[in-house]
């Protein structure tokens, strides 16, 4: 018995539609990440910024409904609580913990090729984890512990969560200008991979 062909969720354009609605989620991954960018200007509001775009794009894939800037910052607004702001301390801390190690090991101390490639790692993996945390909807939004969980349960998905991040790191030091721009797919990436975890049978 043959089956007809899936035609996906909007094939067709709508009229005066010039681009699929491919372009239309690329243009909204660009605009969650500017105004990302600007909420994450305080540092300390990075995670709640983050965790606001997260939940967009998880909205988006669950309604299919577009990117609204209102929605955005709502989302921006209702996270920037308290202890948000105090697990906004944990990045800067670690960037100061990281190059203040960094120079200890360009000092010339003992066994400094060998602890330069661990502590690259160690930053990558801190990354990897930090972006589970962001994605993690309700009751374990912005959980430390359950984001290392997650990302020891899915090594595949924290492989592609290190992948963007490096990725970005990339874009960011050829291209400087795009700073503005990096939140947004960094945080799509977060929520794919959040998304994807419970359907791959292989992470149960």
């Amino acid at each position: 018995m043959s089956h007809p062909p899936v035609v996906s969720r909007r094939a067709h354009r709508e009229p005066g539609e010039v681009f699929g609605s491919g372009f239309t989620l690329f243009a909204d991954m660009l605009l969650v990440g500017v105004v990302t960018a600007v909420a994450c200007v305080p540092v300390v509001t990075a995670p709640a910024a983050l965790s606001a775009a997260c939940a967009v794009f998880r909205r988006t894939a669950a309604n299919g409904v577009q990117v609204r800037l209102g929605d955005l910052a709502a989302e921006v607004r209702a996270r920037l609580t308290l202890p948000a702001l105090l697990k906004g301390l944990v990045p800067p801390a670690f960037a100061v913990l990281f190059l203040l190690d960094e120079e200890l090991l360009r000092s010339g101390l003992p066994g400094a090729a060998l602890m330069a490639p661990v502590l690259m790692l160690l930053a990558l993996g801190a990354a990897a984890v930090g972006l589970r945390a962001v994605a993690l909807d309700r009751p374990h939004r912005l959980s430390g512990r359950e984001a290392l969980a997650r990302s020891l349960a899915d090594p595949r998905g924290t492989a592609l969560l290190a992948g963007a991040v490096v990725l970005a790191a990339q874009l960011l030091w050829a291209m400087p200008v795009l700073l503005p721009l990096l939140p947004g797919p960094l945080a799509f990436a977060a929520t794919a991979v959040d998304l994807r975890r419970p359907a791959d049978p292989y992470d149960r």
